[in-house]
């Protein structure tokens, strides 16, 4: 990377633009940047930082995105810009860039923020112009830092080489000098190797965890199994041998659940033997005392039977009886048949005739059927009647409804009548309404035109007369400010002339015997001068000076606030003029009451014009209602002469047909029930005639079968005769006693039965319990054999399945074996890193080894070859240990802490070291050539001879065609380095000076 040439505008203490070309300064390979303090030299490297990543080092960034960059100097009008030309990585690029800019309004008064601005340009040789390539700032950023291979801290490091940071970084802890070397070379990768191995660690160790007490809850399980007998081992998850121990108590487990079931199944073997003789023996007992109590009930069941005897006799006679009467039965059925349909059809006979007239009560069945014929023929006359009757009753409900309709259409007329004579008058009403509504909006309108202009000038009046208190205050403060820096300069100046006057002591107290004088150059110094009383050093009147110079930058800084809130001021005084703020508060008062008065008013302005559209509709649907009620009035009138003409015939018609009764209906009612009553009489008398001859014919058939079955008479059939129940019942008693009978002969006469019962009783009750016992020493047995035998599946598939989670788990905890070694070998902890280095400090450590070998080239030069800058992975103290930095001394051979080099020495130690960071960054970022460096201050710790030789190191970067910018205000360095950038400091800002180059 090349600079060429650098444009800034209105940038920190540079009121105006200024320009410096880098081309011309290079050229010398060295060139200085000097000026008195606080004129700006920092300020150059700022803008240039500023050009190529938007911001510049450290806290002079400060707040507002930029806006703090822009020169109290600079004119009102004048935006703040820099811009800068280089070449990077074979291109010729074009920076220009502009921070946020608060800027005069092109209209009324006030000021306006405008946004920052970028641009980038390539040159592009071969048409010999630029070329625009972006304008967006983060295509900007990311193109420049890709270029450049380094962030803006590395960049900061590598080009602009801060004062004094590299000496805090030379004498700084290993903890310090990390954090450096991490931000410059982006170690962050290794430290997220560091936590991914940690997480990772944590992640297997909670697996293992996890598996370990799946395993001893298994193994809890088994104890639980095995009734408590198995020793669990205590061991927690996670701790080594757990599985081995958990398995090794599963197998003794299992032999001893083994053993028991040999145990329980032996005894199982005998319990059923035994159990079967008892059952044996149980069994002969029950089936002798089963025929014993057979042979007994038997004996018992003749007895009775024997009992029952003569009433076995009666009952066969009584069913004999009962078989005869069954042949007379049918005759008995059809007798009882006709009786009762005789009654039936007499009593039906009967009633029919007492709902006859009194003249039809005793006619027959034929003059009966002819009545109901006639007038069956005089209903059948009236249908032509019922059709009129009909049609009369829809004649009236047409007139009822013209009626209704007469009497609503009337009410519309009325209403209508009624509303329109009030029309005039209500929209009149409504009109004004609306006109009033926009008149109001017309004033709201026009009201807050004037609204926004009268907040303006009241909040620039309350701002006028804040800042009129503030212009006051700033004023005292930079009288103040100013007398104190001429206080602070008189008294500076008084020491430098007493300083000058002393000289001459100051310069003897450095004489020895044999060593020239820096005056006169004589080796032997008779009557060297003596320090008065009261003499200043020259680190007193350093002091001085820099109270001088702080009490300069107060003044500045005050005379900026002052003018800065004058300016405020004046733009306040000018938007509110001269008028006082509770004037301008009464009158934006009551412009803001008129206002929201004429809001108010106007905002019913739609309902308004809706209530008097709503008002003309509905005043339209009157009128044509109104209307339309009129001419269905007139087409009524026709209607209802022709149906009273239509009723008047119908209603003389129904007359002459309903005759005494009150409607057609009526009348046709009464000739439909009489025909009805005449029909049902002549049928019930031919129906009781019918019946009455066929019960004769039954007797007659009932006595002759009788006479054949045995019986005397009928009665005596009927008598004898069984039903269905008593039937079954009697055939049910004679088929139970022969059943009972045939049993009883049976068993009686059973040998084994015999034989049973010439045998003692019995003992049924000693082999039951005898049986009991035996079954109940087989459960017990049983159920111990089933437990021994669950234990030991149990136990087989709980120690399967523990063994599987350990197989399942043996990869993950080799794995996590593997895993926690390396977390600890990169954090540091483990016992194999002998150092307790981490895995991120050795890589910075490496890169330190890196940096310090390329320090050491140039501190040999610096110090004549007596200083070699190495590295160290020491550990220091407690902490840990790789970010050591050490220098030898070849003077004396011995390696000592680089916090015991000089000022002078830790400078050029500094210096070296911050030169071989450069080329240690700039090749880990790419390989990027950095052709122009600069250096910020620390040669006036330098004697000549040191300063000779680091001069001579920095001249030798031109070798390479490289270009250093020194930054310092040192006067030798202007006598010795002639290509020079001043930066002059005046009242107005500073200017840059660009001499003896080229």
């Amino acid at each position: 990377m090349r600079l060429h040439r650098l444009d800034i505008t209105a940038f920190g203490p540079f009121g105006t633009s200024q320009s410096v070309d880098f081309d011309d300064l290079s050229a010398a390979g060295l060139f200085l940047l000097h000026g008195p303090t606080g004129a700006g030299k920092t300020s150059v490297l700022d803008a240039v930082c500023y050009a190529l990543y938007g911001s510049v080092p450290g806290a002079r960034q400060g707040s507002g995105q930029g806006m703090t960059l822009r020169s109290d100097h600079a004119a009102v009008g004048t935006r703040t810009e820099v811009r800068l030309e280089l070449t990077v990585a074979g291109r010729r690029l074009e920076i220009t860039r502009q921070p946020p800019w608060e800027r005069p309004k092109l209209r009324g008064k006030g000021t306006t923020v405008d946004k920052a601005q970028t641009w980038l340009r390539e040159y592009d040789a071969t048409i010999r112009a630029w070329k625009d390539l972006s304008r967006s700032h983060q295509e900007i950023g990311e193109e420049i830092t890709q270029l450049l291979g380094m962030s803006r801290e590395q960049f900061c490091q590598v080009v602009l080489l801060p004062q004094g940071d590299f000496a805090r970084f030379l004498r700084a802890d290993a903890e310090a000098r990390g954090k450096l070397l991490g931000r410059l070379f982006d170690t962050r990768r290794f430290a997220e190797v560091e936590k991914r191995l940690a997480e990772r660690r944590r992640a297997t160790e909670a697996q293992v965890r996890e598996g370990d007490a799946t395993l001893l809850a298994d193994a809890h399980r088994m104890q639980q199994a095995a009734g408590g007998a198995m020793e669990l081992p205590e061991l927690a998850p996670g701790e080594p041998g757990l599985a081995e121990a958990v398995l090794e108590a599963a197998a003794v487990a299992r032999v001893d659940a083994r053993e028991l079931l040999t145990i329980a199944e032996c005894r199982l073997t005998a319990a059923e033997s035994a159990q079967a003789a008892t059952g044996r023996r149980l069994a002969d007992a029950r089936e002798l005392d089963r025929l014993q109590r057979r042979f007994a009930e038997a004996r018992e069941r003749a007895a009775r039977l024997a009992e029952r005897a003569e009433d076995h006799r009666a009952a066969q006679e009584r069913m004999e009886r009962g078989r005869k009467a069954e042949t007379v039965a049918p005759a008995l059925e059809l007798r009882d048949a006709a009786e009762g349909e005789h009654r039936r059809a007499a009593a039906a006979e009967a009633r029919a005739r007492a709902l006859l007239p009194q003249a039809l009560a005793d006619a027959g069945a034929a003059g009966l059927a002819a009545a109901a014929r006639r007038a069956a023929e005089e209903r059948g006359g009236l249908e032509a009647a019922g059709r009129a009757e009909r049609r009369l009753a829809e004649l009236v409900d047409e007139r009822a409804g013209l009626d209704r309709q007469e009497r609503a259409d009337e009410e519309v007329r009325q209403e209508a009548e009624t509303w329109l004579a009030d029309w005039e008058a209500t929209r009149t009403a409504l009109q004004s309404r609306v006109d009033t509504a926009q008149e109001a909006a017309t004033r709201a309108e026009q009201l807050a035109v004037q609204r926004d202009p009268a907040q303006r000038r009241l909040a620039a009046a309350r701002q006028r007369d804040r800042l009129t208190d503030d212009t006051e205050a700033a004023r005292q403060r930079a009288l103040t400010a100013a007398e104190d820096a001429v206080e602070a300069r008189a008294h500076w100046l008084d020491l430098k002339e007493q300083r000058l006057q002393g000289i001459a002591a100051e310069l003897a107290a450095n004489l020895t015997d044999g060593t020239p004088c820096a005056v006169c150059g004589a080796t032997e110094h008779p009557a060297p001068a003596r320090k008065s009383a009261g003499h200043v050093d020259r680190e007193a009147e350093e002091r001085a000076l820099t109270a001088h110079q702080t009490a300069e930058e107060r003044r500045a800084q005050a005379e900026r606030h002052l003018g800065t809130v004058r300016e405020a001021l004046a733009a306040a005084t000018a938007e509110a003029g001269d008028t006082p703020t509770a004037q301008l508060a009464e009158e934006a008062e009551e412009l803001e009451g008129a206002y929201t008065r004429a809001r108010t008013a106007a905002s019913g302005l739609h309902a308004a014009q809706e209530e008097l559209r709503r008002a003309e509709g509905e005043r339209e649907q009157r009128v044509a209602a109104q209307q339309q009620a009129a001419v269905r009035s007139a087409s009524r009138v026709a209607t209802r002469d022709r149906l009273e003409r239509e009723q008047a015939a119908l209603e003389e018609e129904l007359t002459r047909a309903r005759g005494a009764a009150e409607s057609v209906a009526a009348r046709a009612a009464q000739l439909e029930r009489r025909a009805a009553l005449l029909t049902e009489a002549a049928d019930t008398a031919r129906a009781a005639a019918d019946t009455a001859q066929r019960l004769k014919d039954a007797d007659a058939r009932l006595a002759d079968a009788a006479f054949r079955a045995g019986f005397d008479t009928p009665a005596d059939a009927a008598a004898a005769l069984l039903d269905d129940i008593a039937h079954r019942e009697l055939q049910r008693r004679l088929d139970t006693w022969q059943s009972e009978d045939a049993a009883v002969r049976a068993v009686l006469a059973e040998a084994d039965t015999a034989d049973a019962a010439r045998r003692p009783p019995a003992d049924l009750a000693a082999a039951q319990g005898a049986a009991a016992d035996a079954d109940r020493r087989l459960r017990e047995a049983s159920s111990a054999r089933d437990a021994a035998d669950r234990c030991r599946a149990e136990l087989d598939r709980l120690s399967a399945h523990a063994a599987a989670s350990v197989r399942r788990l043996a990869p993950l905890r080799e794995e996590h074996t593997r895993v926690a070694r390396l977390a600890s070998l990169a954090a540091g902890t483990s016992a194999d890193n002998e150092h307790r280095m981490r895995l991120e400090s050795y890589v910075l450590a490496a890169r330190l080894e890196q940096v310090a070998a390329a320090a050491t080239a140039r501190l040999l030069r610096m110090s004549s070859g007596r200083y070699t800058l190495v590295h160290s992975d020491d550990r220091s103290g407690r902490g840990r240990s790789g970010l050591g930095l050490h220098v030898v001394d070849a003077w004396t051979g011995r390696e000592r802490d680089t916090a015991t080099l000089s000022g002078g020495e830790t400078f050029f130690a500094s210096l070296a070291l911050a030169l071989g960071l450069a080329d240690v960054v700039t090749d880990e970022a790419g390989g990027v050539r950095l052709d122009t460096l600069f250096i910020d201050e620390g040669f006036g710790s330098l004697d000549d001879q040191t300063l000779d030789e680091v001069l001579d190191v920095l001249d030798a970067l031109r070798e390479r065609d490289r270009s250093v910018g020194i930054v310092s205000h040192v006067a030798d360095l202007r006598r010795r380095i002639h290509a020079q950038l001043e930066v002059v400091k005046g009242r107005s800002g500073s200017v840059l000076r660009q001499r003896g180059a080229g």
